[in-house]
């Protein structure tokens, strides 16, 4: 009978399979063989293994062994398997993916397949194939922005702390405004979904006002208070502050994430907030608003409220939010943050390494 090697794993490549396992957007089979190595590191037998992993015993051993011969890397790629030989050779592989990451076309910001399969002189499927196998995505690009706050770390170790290890009689809440939402009237009635053609709505439209949502996401629970105000000045804060006040109980201390927009420390705004003490107040980080969880739900309620409605007064968009909040909080879902601050701390410093060596 063959026995098993043992697998014994560092730090950080344990903490990269745990990723790996975890992350959403991970290969199903590459969560799987990750899942692998990690069992068996804490000592599970080959037939344990795959009834957990949902992998036959003979893939279990496959994937312990390539993993010993070539650590994580080996667990990305299939092994080659018998068939035709391929049509693109290394050296072409190579000159697609320079040219992917380093050159650009003359009259664009990015290449296309077709565009840069006419400037290699190869075919647009095999352009294709190498951007997909290396993960290169040349037709995407996301917004970012690094926070300079110098006070960035400590900030992100309290907020992160508050997600993850919540205080004792005690709420968190995640509280921000979401300022000039339009009621938008489109000018003629949208075209409904039907079979091969999505819904439709006009491009143009007619301006009916604006409102502004103030929202406290309770960490704990996902449940929302809420409340919209034409303007979003001191004065509107400390109503929502009362707000808070009245809907939640007298003996739990609150603990609100809030950005450094001036209204929150206003002189009256300060002022209240020391005539109440059961109030704690946690700042993020500047340009750091993916940290503050309440936009996680400003977000769904654009999506699938606000964006594709058209509202012929400011009443009726505030009767729509206000619906909205109500059914969310019949039956509420938390958002759960899982990334520790440890993870954003190295992936912020790895962005700022990047930004550096493309300035030199």
């Amino acid at each position: 009978m063959r026995i098993a090697k043992t697998i014994e794993l560092d730090e950080r490549t344990e903490r990269e399979l745990r990723v790996l396992a975890k992350r959403r957007r991970v290969e199903a089979r590459l969560q799987q063989r990750a899942l692998v190595v990690l069992l068996a590191a804490q000592g599970w037998q080959n037939k344990d293994i795959a009834v957990e992993a949902g992998l036959d015993r003979r893939q279990v051993a496959l994937w312990r062994q390539r993993f010993l011969d070539g650590g994580i890397d080996a667990l990305r790629k299939d092994a080659p398997r018998a068939g035709r030989p391929a049509t693109v050779t290394a050296q072409m592989e190579s000159r697609i993916v320079h040219a992917t990451l380093h050159e650009r076309p003359v009259n664009a910001t990015h290449w296309s397949t077709r565009t840069l399969a006419e400037h290699l002189g190869t075919g647009a499927t095999t352009i294709r194939r190498v951007w997909h196998s290396h993960g290169l995505k040349p037709h995407l690009s996301r917004g970012f922005k690094l926070s300079s706050d110098p006070r960035f770390q400590d900030k992100l170790l309290d907020v992160v702390g508050l997600y993850m290890n919540p205080p004792e009689h005690a709420l968190v809440l995640s509280c921000d405004e979401k300022s000039q939402i339009q009621a938008l009237n489109r000018t003629q009635p949208g075209l409904p979904m039907k079979r091969g053609r999505a819904g439709t709505v006009t491009h143009d439209y007619k301006r009916h006002g604006t409102t502004t949502l103030f929202a406290a996401l309770n960490t704990l629970d996902g449940s929302v208070i809420s409340m919209c105000q034409p303007r979003h000045r001191h004065g509107e804060w400390l109503k929502f502050l009362r707000l808070i006040e009245r809907r939640t109980p007298k003996h739990l201390s609150l603990h609100l994430i809030v950005d450094n927009y001036a209204t929150h420390s206003h002189p009256d705004v300060q002022q209240w907030l020391a005539r109440h003490p059961r109030f704690v107040m946690h700042f993020t980080p500047t340009s750091a608003s993916w940290l503050n969880m309440v936009e996680r739900f400003f977000r769904d309620i654009t999506d699938k409220r606000i964006r594709r409605d058209s509202f012929t007064s400011v009443a009726e968009l505030e009767m729509a939010i206000d619906l909205y909040v109500a059914h969310h909080n019949i039956d509420p879902k938390p958002f759960i943050w899982t990334a520790s601050a440890c993870d954003i701390l190295a992936k912020v410093t790895r962005a700022k390494a990047a930004l550096t060596a493309a300035a030199g």
